[in-house]
């Protein structure tokens, strides 16, 4: 069944993780990380590789569960209801929680018009051409990227340089109105000037869209998260918090001496 598409703007929505563990088959590789990640706010989830904090991230819009022989323990709460709740669609979920990856991943072959609507027709939603077309201007606007394109919206998403291909694909995920864009290290392949215009994107989104971030750089996290996670798995240990707040105090005055090392440089 198809619905027509609001065009009203979204201002966010709380996602909470309460108690959540999870496994790859008798491995756990998360052990009861709790966080609440606030509207209007970036919360970004720091720590060293392999401590739980993309695994984490794909649980927050159902993608661990595709992972044969992951499961999960505790609740994932979007502005209070839990989106592993029996009969939830896995569909709306994803609607409302979207993606961004490390990897640009565009559809090369489909204009950069069409990659930005290409959302719509996986969750059934209908829009009329002029709708279209605004919609198409609205989000690369807000992705930061309507001035640089507006000229060639027929020309392919693939010939877009990597910084213009990453904010393309924020604009297809703001298309189908989501309440929280996650995304998993998006300027890693990215040059200087390109991440900046991705940050100055995440800048302008937050009022509008709840963000989460996983980055490894730390001055990256410093300049566009408000709230902080600090993500660790040592001594054979599942990953976990070891600490969480204001980004603002746990990079100028952490409780936790192992945070202290990881935020300058000490260690990760």
């Amino acid at each position: 069944m198809q619905t027509e598409v609001d065009l009203e703007l979204t201002l966010g929505a709380t996602l909470a993780a309460v108690d959540v563990s999870a496994w790859f088959g008798q491995r756990k590789v998360l052990d009861r990380v709790s966080l609440t990640m606030g509207a209007g706010e970036v919360t970004a989830l720091i720590g060293p590789s392999g401590c739980g904090k993309s695994t984490f991230l794909r649980i927050l819009n159902r993608m661990h569960e595709l992972v044969p022989a992951a499961s999960l323990a505790g609740s994932v709460l979007l502005d209070g209801q839990d989106i592993y709740e029996p009969g939830r669609r896995i569909t709306e979920t994803r609607r409302r929680i979207g993606m961004v990856f490390q990897k640009p991943n565009p559809f090369p072959a489909m204009s950069i018009a069409d990659n930005v609507t290409a959302g719509l027709k996986l969750t059934g939603t209908s829009v009329s051409r002029a709708e279209r077309e605004s919609l198409v201007e609205e989000c690369l606007t807000r992705a930061g990227l309507w001035k640089e394109v507006r000229d060639r919206l027929r020309q392919p998403g693939g010939a877009l340089s990597g910084g213009q291909q990453q904010r393309l694909c924020i604009a297809r995920s703001l298309a189908v109105r989501p309440d929280v864009l996650l995304m998993d290290e998006p300027c890693s392949a990215l040059d200087p000037t390109s991440t900046r215009r991705v940050e100055e994107t995440i800048a302008d989104l937050r009022t509008e869209v709840t963000i989460v971030i996983v980055t490894h750089n730390m001055q990256q996290a410093a300049r566009v998260s408000q709230h902080c996670a600090f993500f660790l798995a040592e001594d054979g240990t599942p990953g976990h918090i070891v600490e969480q707040g204001r980004t603002s105090t746990v990079f100028s005055d952490p409780v936790d001496p192992r945070t202290a090392d990881y935020v300058n440089g000490r260690f990760g």
